[in-house]
């Protein structure tokens, strides 16, 4: 039996869209959940970086392109961008501490992490709580990781093959009818959760 959703595929395919979709679903049937998503951050029609929002709308800058950032004490760079890991950080832990609680443990949810990527696993911290909040009993993890391209992520490989993952790979042709499948396939281990 999974205990945790996660969905894979190319950059820009849609997977942040079916996050955002499936929580609706999730939130219309009363399925507690909590957690983050990674948002593109334009100027007119440039990406010029990305902010992480968790589900109840706060938000924090994860990278900017080298020249749109600065102040970063310690400065990581994936590509062209460089990795707030501070700012990344202060979002996302405590949200990833409460969820993985003793109190909270007593309460079944859904953590959503949108996404367990290059950027995100810079922060030794946010790796060590997905390891933690993955073995949780009690929470169901509903998550994005980076399609393997070239040299892949070890931790990324690690979820991948996990016995407790179901895994959806998103592309063009299924985009647009895979949602109900993950959102019964969410629903099932939540419920399963709580047994």
């Amino acid at each position: 039996m999974h205990s945790h959703v996660f969905l894979t595929g190319p950059p820009g395919i849609g997977k942040t869209t079916l996050i955002q979709k499936v929580s609706e679903v999730l939130t219309s049937s009363r399925v507690v959940f909590d957690g983050f998503y990674t948002e593109e951050v334009r100027q007119g029609h440039r990406r010029v970086g990305f902010d992480v929002v968790t589900m109840s709308g706060n938000r924090g800058k994860l990278a900017r392109i080298s020249g749109d950032l600065n102040n970063v004490s310690c400065m990581h760079r994936v590509g062209q961008y460089i990795v707030d890991i501070s700012s990344f950080e202060h979002l996302v832990l405590p949200l990833m501490d409460c969820l993985n609680s003793t109190t909270n443990m007593l309460q079944k949810s859904v953590c959503v992490i949108d996404e367990i990527g290059k950027m995100e696993l810079l922060s030794q911290q946010f790796t060590l709580a997905v390891k933690k909040i993955l073995n949780n009993q009690s929470t169901v993890v509903f998550g994005t990781l980076p399609l393997s391209r070239g040299r892949s992520l070890p931790f990324v490989e690690e979820i991948k093959h996990r016995q407790d993952v179901k895994l959806f790979t998103v592309t063009k042709e299924n985009r647009d009818g895979i949602l109900n499948e993950i959102v019964t396939s969410i629903q099932e281990c939540y419920i399963a959760k709580s047994k």
